[in-house]
């Protein structure tokens, strides 16, 4: 009897062990090791997560923003530091919508307060006759006015060091070295707009803009420069008044061949 007993015991724990290989090699739904090729012996990982539209963290805006729950999987979530030798990439798809955040998000890196947040993003926009990458940093406001966007700063993490850029703003504490031209704003009264539109920043962006331009020239400090296109002058604000650039023609003896 204990002989027939301990055999099936060890019957029992043997199955058990083969079903656990089994797992490990062929994987779950969640968990796949998929071949290389058809021929091939090696395997890849993919990981992936159920559609559920009852996950509470669709509730709450910044998980279901931008998302259609009903097709897209819940958040997968690695409980630990993610550390790779190799580089980190995210793929483009033919149909981005609903994989990337509106089709356009490729990383998201939130601030303490779980809402706030830098934002990387691709191919929302086409500008100047190319599509456009976009990185900021969006705050709690969730808009597309200007208090929706913080300072973010390249070159360092000490303050008043560096460079700060937000939506219409840019503030270089560090000195600026040109290596070619630098051309002054271009401002008539066709972009200049006083009362602030309504709409939305967004879809009413080229309005908004030329109230950015009126308000950075009512608002500006001395030493602000600018080109009038109405009067073809350059004029520069000193001791609180807009003068005059007082320009000359080249020497006889400079020429540029453009």
């Amino acid at each position: 009897m204990k002989k027939s007993l301990a055999i099936a015991c060890f019957i029992l724990l043997t199955d058990r062990a083969n079903a656990q290989n089994s797992t490990g090699a062929n994987g779950t739904d969640y968990l796949k090791l998929i071949p290389g090729s058809e021929q091939s012996a090696y395997k890849r990982v993919e990981i992936s997560s159920d559609i559920d539209t009852t996950w509470n963290r669709w509730k709450e805006r910044g998980y279901n923003f931008g998302f259609n729950p009903q097709i897209t999987p819940m958040y997968t979530t690695v409980n630990g530091i993610l550390s790779t030798p190799y580089m980190i990439q995210v793929r483009g798809n033919e149909n981005e919508r609903n994989r990337k955040r509106w089709g356009y998000h490729v990383f998201e890196g939130y601030a303490k307060d779980d809402k706030s947040r830098i934002t990387m993003l691709v191919n929302k926009h086409t500008e100047e006759e190319k599509p456009v990458a976009e990185l900021y940093y969006y705050s709690t406001v969730y808009t597309h006015a200007e208090p929706a966007y913080n300072w973010f700063r390249i070159g360092s993490d000490v303050r008043q060091h560096s460079f700060l850029f937000s939506r219409d703003q840019a503030v270089f504490y560090g000195s600026l070295k040109m290596t070619n031209a630098l051309t002054l704003g271009n401002i008539g009264r066709d972009n200049l707009l006083a009362e602030k539109p309504t709409a939305d920043a967004e879809t009413n962006y080229a309005e908004d803009a030329k109230h950015v331009n009126y308000e950075a020239l009512k608002n500006s400090e001395n030493g602000t420069i600018f080109y009038d296109k109405d009067n073809n002058i350059v004029v520069i604000k000193i001791n609180g008044k807009w003068m005059k650039l007082a320009v000359e023609a080249l020497p006889k003896n400079v020429h540029y061949p453009f």
